[in-house]
């Protein structure tokens, strides 16, 4: 159906549309445009915006700007061959957008695919047929592959699941598995619930390099049904494909991150969050939203159970379900009765230092090591930090390698000899003598990746008569298309002694030959000023743990080695033990007697401005702006303070914290203050001129 152009008339019908715009571009929620047609709401429209054609959908009512009327300018075209987008669906952005505070247009639109803004109806109408012929027969099913036989824990968990949802179809339920407990499986036979009785099942995995290793394992599950994936890394036209499949609900099952959360599905029921804890699952621009927390509302809204999974819950997860708010599913033992690696501690204090200083690894840890490689096991050494080196540095006048756009070092990367800015890309060429004193003895201080990978290489004897096969993995590492993907493939086909890397090869990996894993200088989120990081940091130790083991047949060898000054922290201490029970019971109760979350309600005002006192001027007419509110009795507003990194690019970063007991009360006092906050900007002096500023709701980093 497409609207045909109209003059503007008072006659005609007005209706609402939504369109991608912020705030702060002085739109109110809804414009009016006039159609000769009746359109149903959430029928998705093409509209024109100033001198722009742009994509608009037709919304129920809401506010309107009485500038609007009585003059409607029609709209351009309506994307009838499209199923209008359903009420929930619309529920659902209407909720993230004043939780987060946004414009409802501006999430709409920016959750849809970039290709299918940009389309009219005729070309719409043609990729649904081409969908539409392409699924229009189901694809032979071959086969049925035995299903592996559930462990009594398992059998218990699904039954448990099945008897809440029969209870309370939109309930949240935490799996709580430690790692190799056959999670994964739970979700699998879940999932096969929802398909059997005609529905769409929803899987959330928090890391892109995530979605493809547990695609394969839905496919070789659920063949003869129809599964796609929707994530960054698809193309523009990939992403069109995927969405539509879901929106005609041809798709039976969808695999994505956290953009997912939103994907249409007019026969959804079954959402499952994988790693629940993981910070990858907050937005961290634009609208800074938790599909997390989007997908356990809409569970309640659409009335469809959530199934969070992980092996580390988050504090709030963990806190509702001992709460009785959420139902507890327990997986304690692994799979085949493997056992948990053994911790060890190595306490960095007695490790001999020698000419050159602490080595890398302490002596014990390198011969563990060399004695895997001997034994044909697989070995993990994780270090959290790329490149080589943190910094270069001159030892006769005290320079270091600082970027000149930020407040931050540029890390020293060896294997192209450069000097790389890691939050403004700034890249340059080592210098050859040091640029202030002329001094050719320029040297790196601390370790990345490359340079572990490098003296690994010197400490470890191989096996035979070759040398240690070490590979890395990190950022750097896997570049280039397919990287990642031939890397794990050596490490699966036991190609690889030593595997070296980030944080990107501790989550999810299935290493069946890896047998020791270890953490070199995990110290410093022990004392990080953000009251998350121990948890943050519990959860990598964890999951890097779990990485050993795998194979029951091995997992009596497992071990955990963590290179640490203060063995004696309870951090560490409860790791010994795989105690994420007393963990978070510790953490909350200091979490409890500090006022922190989930105790209270956070909120963060950013601004980023030229000068670092254009960015304070602004926040402290912030500050002026909400104790004038009556709302601020119900709130505490903390000083302008600089971020960690202050200095980004040459534009200086400050930011106010905003508490309050109540989620209510937040949520009032910020509809009333960010009006003023719009304004404040508009009138600003030059001095307080800022260039951007934004509200997160619920941050994660402080």
């Amino acid at each position: 159906m497409t609207a045909s152009p109209l003059r503007a008339t008072e006659a005609a019908d007005p209706l609402s549309i939504v369109v991608d715009a912020p705030r702060h571009a002085g739109l109110s929620a809804a414009l009016s445009y006039a159609s000769d047609l009746p359109l149903a709401a959430g029928t998705l429209v093409r509209v024109p915006l100033g001198r722009r054609q742009v994509a608009g959908i037709v919304w129920d009512d809401v506010e309107r700007d009485p500038a609007d009327a009585p003059e409607l300018r029609p709209i351009g075209e309506a994307i009838g061959s499209l199923p209008p987008f359903a009420t929930n669906w619309r529920r659902l952005v209407d909720f993230a957008a004043s939780y987060y505070q946004r414009n409802v247009g501006e999430i709409a639109l920016s959750v849809l695919p970039p290709e299918l803004r940009r389309l009219g109806d005729a070309q719409v109408a043609s990729r649904r047929a081409k969908i539409e012929k392409a699924y229009a027969q189901t694809p032979p099913a071959g086969a049925a592959l035995p299903l592996p036989e559930l462990s009594a824990e398992q059998a218990e968990a699904l039954q448990r699941f099945q008897a809440h949802v029969a209870g309370d179809p939109g309930a949240t339920l935490l799996l709580h598995g430690v790692t190799g407990s056959g999670k994964t499986e739970v979700y699998l036979r879940a999932a096969a619930d929802a398909l059997a009785r005609g529905r769409q099942a929803l899987v959330l995995v928090p890391e892109i390099n995530l979605t493809p290793q547990l695609e394969a394992r839905f496919v070789e599950r659920f063949a003869g049904h129809r599964i796609v994936s929707l994530h960054s890394g698809l193309t523009p036209a990939q992403r069109l494909r995927h969405w539509l499949a879901a929106h005609l609900g041809v798709a039976d099952l969808v695999l994505g991150t956290r953009l997912a959360v939103f994907a249409s599905m007019p026969r959804l029921g079954l959402l499952v969050v994988d790693e629940e804890h993981d910070p990858s699952y907050k937005q961290q621009e634009g609208a800074r939203y938790s599909a997390r927390d989007l997908a356990i509302y809409r569970g309640r809204l659409e009335g469809v159970p959530v199934m969070l999974g992980s092996a580390t819950p988050s504090l709030e997860t963990w806190q509702r379900t001992t709460q009785g708010r959420y139902a507890a599913l327990h997986l304690s033992s692994r799979i085949g009765g493997g056992a948990l690696p053994t911790v060890r501690l190595l306490d960095m204090n007695r490790a001999p230092a020698t000419a050159g200083g602490r080595p890398a690894l302490a002596p014990p840890l390198v011969d563990a090591l060399n004695q895997r490689i001997a034994a044909g096991e697989q070995s993990l050494v994780f270090l959290n930090r790329r490149g080589y080196a943190p910094v270069l540095h001159c030892g006769d006048c005290g320079w270091k390698s600082a970027c000149p756009h930020c407040s931050a070092w540029r890390v020293f990367h060896k294997v192209d000899r450069t000097l790389r800015c890691h939050h403004c890309g700034l890249a340059e060429r080592v210098p050859r003598a040091c640029p202030d004193c002329g001094n050719l003895d320029i040297a790196p201080i601390g370790r990345g990746t490359e340079r572990l990978e490098e003296q690994l290489a010197g400490l470890l004897s191989g096996s035979g008569e070759r040398n240690a096969r070490i590979a890395r993995i990190d950022a750097d590492s896997t570049r280039a298309k397919g990287a990642l993907e031939a890397q794990l493939g050596a490490v699966h086909a036991g190609d690889v002694d030593v595997l070296v890397g980030t944080q990107m090869i501790t989550k999810g990996h299935d290493f069946r030959r890896i047998t020791l894993v270890a953490a070199v200088n995990p110290d410093a989120s022990l004392f990080s000023s953000d009251f998350r990081a121990p948890e943050r940091l519990f959860a990598l130790l964890m999951q890097a743990a779990g990485r050993a083991g795998r194979d029951a047949s091995r997992s009596g060898r497992s071990e955990m080695w963590v290179q640490t000054w203060h063995p004696a922290h309870p951090l560490y201490q409860a790791l010994t033990r795989h105690d994420f029970a007393a963990f978070a019971a510790s953490q909350l109760a200091e979490r409890q007697a500090a006022g922190l979350p989930p105790y209270s309600h956070l909120a963060m005002l950013r601004a980023e401005a030229r000068t670092q006192d254009g960015a304070r001027a602004f926040l402290e007419g912030a500050a002026e702006q909400a104790a004038a509110l009556p709302e601020a009795a119900t709130v505490t507003v903390y000083p302008a303070v600089p971020t960690p990194v202050a200095r980004v690019a040459d534009v200086e970063r400050m930011q106010m914290l905003i508490e309050s007991p109540s989620r209510a009360a937040l949520q009032r006092f910020l509809t009333r203050w960010l009006p003023a906050l719009h304004a404040l900007r508009r009138t600003a002096t030059s001095e307080a001129r800022i260039l951007r500023w934004a509200v997160d709701v619920d941050p994660l980093t402080i």
